[in-house]
């Protein structure tokens, strides 16, 4: 069956669809020995596709798994050092990579899979995909710091970042834990939040992204998803439009107040 070249690259584990697009128009593709254009197709069972002259496998189903990384490993499938990598953790063959990094110091729930459009769906923010955090600061906040939290501050590099979900779950020793659920992702975002605000981050766990848990997953173990998983992630970006019109710093709809914390007990996950 024929099909557009960057879907087939994308299915392939190559990217996104927005990358293997720059990978036709680079012309660094090749259809049967000839130079690919943007917008051609192909049939991955009967065509000869090769990118940087090497053929490209279309696997017969895609991969998808779940992992716990540990502190200490780098979100990468390759390190420049001997550093242990989240791809070292999970001994199968397969093109996978992650889904949505965390920092070396940070660890918790990760998504790994071969599925480049899934995974460009499940990491924009203007898909909507929330990302639950469990953050344990080295002090008791107030709520004015709570409050800044929610609402967004500017980032030492001039960005603002948007309204954000933040409960308290409990305190330990002269820390407390933070739930913190957000939709965006910069690169050590709670980390510096958190410092700009006189709150500095001890520990990190991402225990839920795009509706799949952490679970009972200890560090370093994996699991494939199981199907209704699967559904559940592609039903929430596949086949709907992304969400627009998603602006930072504005205020939560109740003034000088958090998001309206959740009925039911969220410990329990813990």
């Amino acid at each position: 069956m024929e099909e557009r070249l960057q879907k087939i690259l994308a299915h392939a584990g190559h990217g996104s669809r927005r990358a293997c697009e720059d990978y036709i128009t680079a012309k660094r593709v090749r259809v049967n020995g000839k130079i690919a254009e943007l917008g051609q197709k192909a049939d991955p069972e009967k065509d000869k596709i090769t990118l940087d002259g090497v053929v490209v496998s279309v696997p017969k189903r895609n991969i998808y798994i779940a992992l716990n990384k540990p502190r200490g490993v780098i979100s990468a499938v390759t390190s420049p050092d001997p550093r242990p990598t989240v791809r070292d953790l999970i001994p199968i063959e397969g093109r996978i990579y992650p889904v949505g990094r965390l920092d070396i110091e940070s660890e918790g729930l990760m998504l790994m899979t071969d599925d480049g459009d899934l995974a460009n769906k499940l990491t924009h923010p203007r898909y909507g995909h929330e990302k639950v955090y469990k953050v344990l600061v080295a002090s008791r906040p107030d709520q004015k710091q709570l409050n800044a939290w929610r609402r967004g501050i500017v980032l030492e590099d001039g960005y603002r970042t948007a309204p954000t979900k933040v409960f308290v779950e409990g305190n330990k020793g002269k820390g407390t834990w933070l739930r913190v659920i957000m939709k965006e992702g910069r690169k050590r975002q709670i980390r510096e939040t958190g410092s700009l605000l006189g709150l500095p981050v001890v520990k990190i766990i991402r225990v839920e992204m795009g509706g799949i848990e952490l679970g009972r997953l200890k560090p370093k173990e994996w699991r494939y998803l199981t199907e209704d998983e699967v559904k559940k992630l592609k039903g929430k970006g596949s086949g709907s439009k992304p969400k627009t019109g998603m602006k930072t710093g504005k205020r939560s709809p109740a003034k000088g107040r958090g998001p309206k914390r959740p009925k039911f007990s969220l410990k329990k996950k813990f």
